[in-house]
């Protein structure tokens, strides 16, 4: 009596835990609903004796390329195996398998065995040979050593000629869309954006990327990345046919390249790479929209990834180091109307029709795949097509030749990469503009989403001290009808710089070069505003002529006061400044000579009536947009006495000696007067300025002798 429980057996209708062994003088017996007896009425299985009454029970859970066997034998079990409980014997001295196969509410038995046996109530004279090329069984009915029987082993099939190939020589596993239909013809579907393992064997892993295109909610493959067994090889496959050893674009033809043991080729239709690794050969075809691999050797049972263990979970085949961090946020979308289900679906069930009669292959995953992909997305993207002729290459492999006229009866048209050689950006992808139309790179859905739900075209405009800019996205331009060439600034001669690797188009100008911009003021701020606008009355197709206006308000420069000592311990002051969004370092320095030459030390004895010279000048200032403009200027002791130099940015009319030499024309201001002090005064002399940058529009000079400065002093 043994225990079964974790691997039940449905029997006729019932299902048993536990399974019951005998060893009779004629049978080897296993019952279910007790020990055999000859008489009972309980269900059991007989076989001919082993060797010996000896036998072994071993439990396994889902084993992919018994399962592919079973169905291939048994087409009406439709259903995944569960798990199986296999009887181990010897006959002839050759090992036998003995299996009891769970389907769910369905069982198989499935026997294996090389110890030559009879055919059960068939019965062959003497001499007499059945050769069947059909089914690939020959038989023998030798007189001297009775039956010899050949046929195809459990991991072969009959090509129909005679002849037995291994089933596990042309297993296919293609990726279209989002659908995956694994090497069993199990059928799973991508539902994130993220990179999953496609295959994983030992010494080579097939990375797969997927990236939504039109809608937020349906992804499509989007590159492969191969990586072999070395860990400083790699080899993307980009869309558009390009290839990238280690980031390298390389060069190909129809004609095959080796490297690192990877043959590789390029035609029309896409690329084709080979690598043959540990007992394994995979091929595959990626024409920059579906991925077709082709496995073939011994160690094709054990390979895994998203093509080979069906029982694995996405999850558990995610890369995080080839995704993004978000890539696993599931988006909705709206339903796209004008969709006919009715006629998407059609259009795939043609793949069960007389078109592909003659193919072998399985065609509802496909069929399946098909319609959840056409059935809420828009007929574009050439996949009317990409699904059937993802299928008839299926069944090219499988059968042995290439399936003939199904093209033009299905209106589609000879294989071809339609984006050959056309690189997009990162948040982009290339497709047709409508069936059958151009091709060109459009925007994926999630990037466009956050524009188009602002309704703009571009960022908002990027302002810094001395410039300004703004971006605006080349896919959404394209989008618009719009012909980046053709637009400009104000100036028609400042024009947008396109990044090649990105294709966003960037509009900048600044305090050198204002491109036309209109420089407006008010009490607080300094705006700059620019257009972005078409040449020659160039016009957006939907929204008629085209012009993006932006502009920069910058905080008006406030105030800025500074102290030094002139006949005291400190002669000069260094001071870090902040007006705005304006900062900038203010130095104050007195000089004994008009040549600014003899900087006044701590230990310069100055005299009453000597003319001494003062510079203020700012460092970290952009002189093509603002100057510094000196508003006044006093002296203190260190009492409450204040005797006043500049007022409004002129001299004072209450000191005669004072010359203002230089003021609202540069970065610095210079002006002279002769010492004096202060009665009852430890003869410390305090000399304080205050001043303010000018934006260079207007003249900023302060005006003599009024002592009114102009409007644009204050801006």
């Amino acid at each position: 009596q043994l225990d079964i429980s974790t691997c039940p057996i449905t029997f006729y209708g019932k299902t048993y835990r536990r399974v019951y062994v005998n060893f009779t003088s004629e049978n080897f017996v296993v019952c279910f609903g007790g020990f055999f007896s000859p008489n009972g009425a309980d269900d059991c299985l007989l076989a001919t004796p082993p060797d010996s009454q000896h036998a072994k029970l071993e439990l396994f859970r889902r084993i992919p390329i018994l399962e592919t066997l079973i169905h291939n034998s048994l087409p009406s079990i439709r259903t995944s195996m569960d798990c199986f409980a296999g009887f181990s014997l010897q006959h002839s001295g050759q090992p036998t398998s003995l299996a009891l196969v769970s389907f769910g509410r369905r069982s198989a038995l499935y026997l294996y065995t090389t110890a030559v046996g009879t055919v059960v109530s068939v019965v062959y004279e003497p001499g007499r040979q059945v050769n069947s090329p059909e089914t690939c069984l020959f038989l023998n009915c030798s007189e001297d050593v009775g039956l010899q029987v050949s046929a195809c082993g459990p991991l072969e099939r009959c090509q129909g000629n005679g002849r037995c190939v291994s089933r596990i020589a042309s297993l296919t596993c293609s990726v279209v869309g989002p659908a995956v239909l694994d090497v069993h013809g199990q059928l799973n579907f991508v539902e994130d954006r993220c990179s999953y393992a496609l295959l994983s064997a030992p010494d080579l892993q097939i990375v797969a990327m997927f990236q939504e295109r039109r809608r937020k909610d349906v992804s499509f493959l989007d590159g492969l990345i191969l990586q072999m067994g070395r860990s400083d090889v790699h080899i993307n496959l980009d869309p558009g046919g390009r290839v990238r050893l280690n980031n390298l674009t390389m060069v190909l033809n129809s004609s095959a390249q080796t490297v690192y043991g990877v043959e590789m080729s390029k035609d029309q239709t896409g690329v084709t790479v080979q690598v043959s690794h540990s007992n394994l050969t995979a091929t595959a075809f990626f024409n920059g929209d579906s991925v077709q691999l082709h496995l073939a050797g011994p160690a094709v049972p054990s390979v895994g990834g998203l093509c080979g263990n069906a029982s694995v979970s996405l999850g558990e085949l995610r890369l995080p180091e080839f995704s993004s961090t978000s890539c696993e946020t599931r988006y909705s979308d709206t339903v796209d109307t004008s969709i006919n289900c009715t006629r998407m679906s059609e259009r795939c069930d043609l793949l069960k029709g007389a078109l592909f009669s003659s193919c072998t292959t399985d065609p509802e995953p496909y069929i399946t795949a098909c319609m959840d992909v056409l059935c809420k997305y828009p007929d574009l993207d050439g996949l009317r097509c990409q699904f059937l002729e993802v299928y008839a290459r299926a069944c090219s492999q499988s059968n042995g030749a290439a399936l003939q006229g199904w093209r033009s009866k299905a209106e589609c048209s000879p294989p071809v990469a339609i984006c050959q050689d056309r690189t997009c950006g990162p948040n982009e992808f290339c497709s047709e503009t409508r069936p059958g139309g151009q091709t060109r790179c459009l925007c994926r859905a999630l990037f466009a989403s956050k524009y188009l739900g602002r309704t703009t075209l571009g960022g908002p405009a990027v302002c810094r001290q001395n410039s300004a800019s703004l971006t605006l996205v080349g896919c959404l331009l394209e989008d618009r009808g719009i012909n980046y060439t053709q637009l400009h600034l104000n100036d028609a001669a400042c024009r947008g710089q396109m990044d090649e690797q990105t294709h966003m188009l960037t509009f900048s100008f600044n305090s050198s070069s204002t491109c036309g911009a209109q420089v407006l003021t008010n009490s607080s701020h300094v705006i700059y505003k620019n257009t972005i606008r078409g040449q020659n009355g160039s016009s957006d197709t939907h929204h008629g002529p085209f012009h993006v206006d932006f502009s920069c308000a910058q905080t008006r420069p406030g105030v800025q006061t500074v102290a030094f000592s002139v006949r005291g311990r400190w002669s000069t002051v260094v001071q870090l400044a902040t007006s705005g969004s304006w900062n900038y370092t203010l130095t104050l320095k007195a000089f004994t000579d008009a040549e600014r030459s003899q900087a006044v030390q701590p230990s310069t004895e100055l005299q009453l009536d000597q003319r001494i010279w003062v510079e203020l000048h700012t460092h970290g200032l952009e002189e093509t947009a603002v100057v510094m403009v000196m508003d006044s200027c006093w002296a203190t002791d260190n009492g409450t006495s204040r005797y006043e130099l500049i007022r409004d940015g002129c001299a004072s009319p209450a000191d005669h000696t004072v010359q203002v030499e230089r003021n609202g024309q540069s970065a610095s201001s210079i002006f002279s007067f002769k010492m004096f002090g202060f009665s009852e005064s430890s003869g410390d002399v305090f000399l304080h300025c205050r001043l303010q940058l000018c934006f260079r529009q207007k003249s900023c000079s302060p005006v003599s002798p009024t002592h009114k400065r102009l409007p644009s002093a204050h801006h």
